[in-house]
């Protein structure tokens, strides 16, 4: 009933979007628009316009609702919506302020999802993917909308819906995101902003209790194969996780310029041209983290400290951060002697932590299962002050050479002594009648801990450190031919005094320096309508006790691409992820934090789905059969961390309903 509800929903959406279409339609006059939408993402610091695709493309639309389809490697704890760890370093961010959040990056809105189109008519790209059982359903709903008030801007809305069960016990996730956005591109003025807001909960189940309920079944069941996942006991119970979140995000630009008369058919037109821009970035964040167990009976079994309740554990953290950037820009291209953009920016940020309380009266003896804490104090409020000066360089408009650098150095509070310098170059060359498209980056940053990694504290975990500030350089490039679909990119990173969670879910920091490097191949391969689509990386660690890392990640799709009747597009395939075997991370449910262990390997399993995605006009479906493997090849040890293993075999299907022009 419930699919029901939604799939209607999704009808009320399309209608809703074809009748504003219409409407607007009605309105022109003149011959109708055919431009097709176009899409951007903004840059920090200082709003930068990027180039963004319209997701409207019918392959490998299926993909996207399989957990572990994240990344090549990828970490989880088996469910749709629940937390996960890449495990391709280059493509790992930092650790962020809010570290709870980093764990279901790949589920939440953020400046790097947000999206800003130019649509002319309204536009709403609705979808809403299924699949799983009564007991296992896993449903999402996602709608994004976006109309142009007029030539110059726009305002958009996106709705994010995501409940999944999950196929093990207690694993099941919950995610509501909603945002609104909006734009203004004049000669003079421009404004980029949005609001986003997440609401997520994740029930946590500790992973199961044996390995063997997957690996050798008969063994713990007393010869039966056959394996109800549902009814597989887990180590907790009754505990889950709530994080809540919001950004506002505004970025404002005047333009400072002259006018200039430009040919316009047999005409003279006043054309606008900036010279520099003054820049305003305003970026506010708030977060709040919860961590519930009420089983007292597991929390005892599971976690080998209690520090401030016996009976149950409700921790409490909240965040927030408000951001100012002010910029002066000289812009490229304004006269032919100005072959780069240069701007300079001063930024200060300013960070507030609310932690637990600590209410238990140290000073009289504790009941035996209290675990006394392991520094003197931790201060329940903490404000932090940042402020940074930088510049940017730019050239976006070469015909053979582009670049753009940026770099800041921290001024005040616990700023002071960092530093961060990253760079870019693309160029094209030619090569045997084709293009070599070359790309070359690098970076240096010397930058602070963050607040949480260095004080903490809660029923089952407390720290309080005094790290030094982390040092990295990383450099790197790709070269593309795109004549034989061919990308080979890589990349080596020198990093010291790295913070990591130890093998006691820890935070703790690398004395020494770790070096990373890492090498892939992308290869496309077609003949006529069969197409293979294959990238592979490389990547080794010189401390695998610091950064553990699978040696091996492969990613293979092999399809045939055909239209039916010249309306209806098909694409029909397989495809697998496969990673080797390495000693994985391991994931702790009260912090959200993956942490490094040496005991248990994981890898070395296949992971094989069977899809067919169709397009017709601007409708996209699918039906897919992932982890198609399980229990005919690849092996019994399907786990992607120890005690989590990989959703079993599961049929999905899934609806996308595009209006864009």
């Amino acid at each position: 009933m419930k699919r029901l509800y939604i799939i209607l929903l999704s009808g009320i959406i399309s209608i809703a979007s074809i009748a504003a279409q219409s409407k607007e339609q009605a309105k022109k006059k003149g011959p109708e628009i055919t431009q097709q939408s176009s899409a951007w993402r903004i840059a920090t610091p200082l709003g930068e316009r990027i180039e963004a695709p319209v997701d409207t493309l019918h392959y490998d639309y299926a993909q996207r609702s399989i957990p572990s389809a994240q990344s090549m490697a990828y970490a989880t704890t088996g469910n749709l919506g629940t937390e996960g760890y890449d495990l391709i370093y280059f493509d790992r961010p930092d650790a962020s302020d809010f570290f709870f959040r980093d764990a279901l990056r790949a589920w939440l809105p953020s400046i790097e999802t947000q999206r800003f189109y130019n649509t002319r008519i309204p536009m709403t790209l609705a979808s809403y993917n299924f699949g799983g059982g009564k007991e296992t359903t896993q449903d999402r709903l996602r709608a994004d909308f976006s109309g142009n008030i007029n030539a110059r801007a726009q305002i958009g809305a996106m709705v994010d819906y995501l409940y999944s069960k999950g196929s093990f016990n207690y694993q099941a996730a919950k995610h509501l995101s909603w945002g609104l956005s909006g734009s203004y591109i004049g000669d003079r003025f421009e404004f980029q902003g949005f609001i986003q807001h997440y609401n997520s909960v994740n029930k946590e189940n500790g992973g199961i209790t044996d390995e063997r309920y997957i690996t050798n079944p008969a063994e713990i069941q007393g010869g039966s194969t056959s394996v109800d996942y549902k009814t597989i006991p887990t180590l907790l119970s009754d505990a889950h996780n709530r994080l809540v979140g919001t950004q506002l995000l505004l970025n404002s630009r005047y333009k400072v310029g002259f006018y200039k008369e430009v040919a316009d058919g047999d005409s003279v037109k006043q054309e606008y041209v900036p010279v520099s821009s003054f820049i305003w970035t305003l970026d506010y964040k708030n977060g709040r983290h919860m961590f519930r167990n009420e089983n007292a009976a597991d929390a005892r079994e599971f976690w080998e400290n209690t520090y401030l309740n016996e009976k149950e554990t409700i921790d409490r953290t909240y965040y927030y951060s408000i951001k100012n950037t002010l910029g002066v820009s000289l812009l490229e291209g304004f006269h032919k002697y100005a072959q780069a953009g240069l701007a300079v920016f001063l930024t200060h940020e300013y960070r507030h932590y609310t932690l637990p309380e600590d209410n238990v009266d140290r000073e009289q003896p504790l009941p035996e299962t209290l675990t006394p804490l392991p520094m003197t104090t931790v201060p329940t409020t903490q404000g932090e002050n940042y402020a940074w000066v930088g510049a940017q360089l730019t050239r976006r408009q070469g015909r053979i050479l582009n670049y753009d650098a940026t770099g800041r150095i921290g001024i005040l509070g616990e700023a002071i002594g960092e530093v961060e310098v990253n760079g870019n170059i693309y160029t094209h060359i030619p090569f045997c009648g084709d293009t070599l498209n070359v790309t070359a980056y690098g970076s240096f940053t010397n930058v602070s801990v963050p607040y949480l990694l260095q004080h903490y504290i809660s029923n089952h975990f407390a720290w309080d450190n005094d790290f030094g500030m982390t040092r990295k350089v990383r450099f790197g490039g790709s070269i593309n031919l795109p004549s034989t679909a061919t990308t080979v990119s890589a990349g080596v990173e020198n990093a010291q005094n790295l913070v990591y969670f130890n093998d006691k879910a820890l935070p703790t920091q690398c004395g020494s320096s770790v070096q990373v490097f890492s090498a892939s191949l992308r290869q496309d391969f077609r003949f006529g309508i069969l197409n293979w689509h294959n990238k592979i990386t490389y990547q080794t660690s010189t401390d695998e006790a610091v950064i553990p890392l699978p040696k091996l990640a492969v990613y293979s799709n092999m399809f045939i691409d055909f239209k039916v009747a010249r309306v209806l597009d098909v694409q029909l395939g397989v495809d697998c992820d496969y990673y080797t075997k390495y000693k994985s991370v391991a994931y702790q449910p009260a912090t959200m934090a993956f942490y490094n262990q040496r005991e248990a390997d994981c890898g070395n399993h296949p992971f094989v789905n069977a899809y067919i995605n169709f397009k017709l006009s601007k409708t996209r479906f699918y039906v897919m059969f992932s982890h198609l493997n399980q229990g005919l090849f690849g092996g019994d040890n399907w786990f992607a961390m120890p005690g989590y293993p990989l959703n079993p075999r599961r049929f999905q299907l899934g609806l996308s309903i595009d209006f864009a022009d």
